[in-house]
């Protein structure tokens, strides 16, 4: 072409050479360490199928958390009397059993409130023994005045049988001064006559004055009874010398008057009587005291039932329950354990002067232990009392792990429970899973071995799949409690 130059090619001579194929390429690092990479691989497996699986089996089949804490008892050892500290036999993390003397006061007070305490038992006693003997004379008086009334209500009886006997004398003695009358008169008409002599007249003379005589002794007599008994010496016209009240036994003066005694008597040891009563009535309430009547068991039985007698008791009762408060303070001078567990907080020193009520230290149990596990609201739709739960503590970490049970929940979430509840009713409301406390009870657990200090950390692991074993299981409300049950913890 015009206007180009052609060039021509250059001689194969002169050509730059194609560069070398690439030499063969070397086994790779894979290739180099395969059996390396194959051990690493297998080891890998292992890891994920020792660790991995079994966590994500666990987490198929157990209800966890982390928020769980142990818990346990707390017993405040507080003084129950005043006074100075004489010696403490414990210091802080020290381990004892119930029972063990823990702090002792100065007893020496206490021990001079007891020998006056004493002294006033004493006293009462003898005031006791004083007045039961004094009480003892009362009843043998009432045993006297019993006889006494018996004894007046028999002599109206004689008094009365003898008044009839002197009535039914009069009779005779007035028939006998009939007959002398008529022989008086028979007497007189034959002296007239000059039949009879005079000494036959005399003799009818004197029988009729020896017969009125006797007529007016014997009426004098049965008048003197009758004034005895109480009544007229006359009685009324139309009635029988001989004919008494049918109550004249029982308004009798003497036996009134005997009966009025024994009452004044049987008042002080405790009887009362109605002054209406008859002597018959007071005597037959009086046999009633004993079913067989027996005397002495009836005034012993008022012995010890009189006022005076029960007042005294009372007496030596109060002064021995005072004793017994004195002895019981001079006893709280010995501070001692009320559980087994380990002495915390000790806040006391020898020469301190402590009150009544004072906190002298913490006993912390080591048995009573269990876990406050606070899970979500919603892990606890499968939850239920007696389903076992596997417990590992951060204190231990896998070298132990410990099993408990479910044995109740908390009626209420945290936040109720605070010292401020929420109030959600004020509009200003925000939407927060709550947590519930659930109580974890230990199975098999031995604080000498591996002992839980209360607020150590625990992750439970519930089996909800494994049948609820043990007591309420399977319920999520413990029963009542019944008055008569002994308490157990963990109700």
């Amino acid at each position: 072409m015009a206007g180009t130059e052609e060039t021509a090619p250059e001689p194969a001579a002169t050509q730059q050479p194609v560069a070398a194929a690439a030499p063969a390429a070397g086994p790779t690092l894979f290739q180099k360490h395969r059996a390396a990479f194959l051990v690493l691989g297998a080891l890998a497996g292992l890891v994920l199928l020792f660790t991995v699986v079994p966590r994500l089996f666990r987490a198929l089949r157990t209800v966890s958390t982390d928020d769980a804490y142990v818990s346990g008892h707390v017993t405040f050892v507080a003084a129950r009397v005043p006074g100075q500290v004489a010696r403490v036999l414990v210091d802080a993390n020290n381990r004892v059993h119930k029972g063990d003397l823990l702090v002792q006061l100065d007893g020496e007070p206490y021990q001079v409130r007891v020998g006056i305490a004493q002294a006033a038992v004493n006293a009462a006693q003898a005031d006791f023994d004083a007045t039961l003997a004094a009480t003892r004379g009362l009843a043998g008086e009432a045993r006297s005045l019993r006889f006494t009334l018996q004894r007046a209500s028999e002599n109206v009886d004689n008094d009365v049988a003898l008044l009839r006997a002197k009535v039914a004398t009069l009779e005779a003695k007035k028939a006998t001064l009939a007959r002398a009358e008529v022989d008086y008169k028979r007497a007189d008409a034959l002296l007239k006559s000059d039949v009879a002599s005079r000494q036959q007249f005399d003799n009818a003379t004197e029988a009729r004055r020896v017969a009125q005589a006797e007529v007016e002794r014997a009426q004098q007599e049965a008048y003197q009874i009758r004034v005895r008994l109480g009544l007229p010496p006359q009685p009324p016209q139309g009635q029988d010398l001989a004919a008494v009240p049918r109550d004249l036994q029982q308004n009798y003066s003497a036996v009134k008057e005997a009966q009025g005694k024994l009452m004044e008597v049987a008042s002080r040891l405790g009887v009362v009587q109605s002054f209406d009563a008859t002597p018959q009535e007071m005597l037959d309430e009086f046999y009633k005291r004993d079913p067989e009547g027996n005397v002495d068991r009836i005034l012993e039985a008022l012995i010890r039932s009189a006022p005076a007698v029960k007042q005294a008791e009372a007496k030596v009762q109060e002064a021995q329950r005072n004793l017994d408060e004195a002895q019981l303070r001079l006893r709280y001078c010995d501070v001692v354990a009320e559980i087994d567990g380990v002495i915390t907080r000790r806040d006391v020193n020898p020469g301190n002067n402590v009150i009544e009520g004072q906190s002298l230290m913490a006993l912390r149990s080591l048995t009573e232990i269990w876990v406050d596990a606070n899970f979500k609201e919603t892990q606890l739709a499968l939850l239920r009392i007696g389903q076992p739960v596997d417990l590992d503590v951060d204190m231990y970490g896998s070298s132990k792990r410990f099993h408990g049970r479910i044995s109740g929940f908390t009626n209420g979430t945290g936040e109720t429970l605070s010292l401020l509840p929420p109030e959600n009713a004020t509009g200003n409301f925000v939407k927060v899973v709550q947590r519930l406390p659930v109580r974890i009870d230990l199975v098999d657990y031995d604080p000498d071995q591996t002992p839980l200090f209360a607020g150590l950390s625990v992750t439970p692991h519930v089996r909800i799949h494994e049948t609820p074993t043990g007591p309420d299981a399977g319920k999520i409300l413990q029963p009542y409690l019944s008055a008569t049950a002994p308490f157990k913890s963990g109700q």
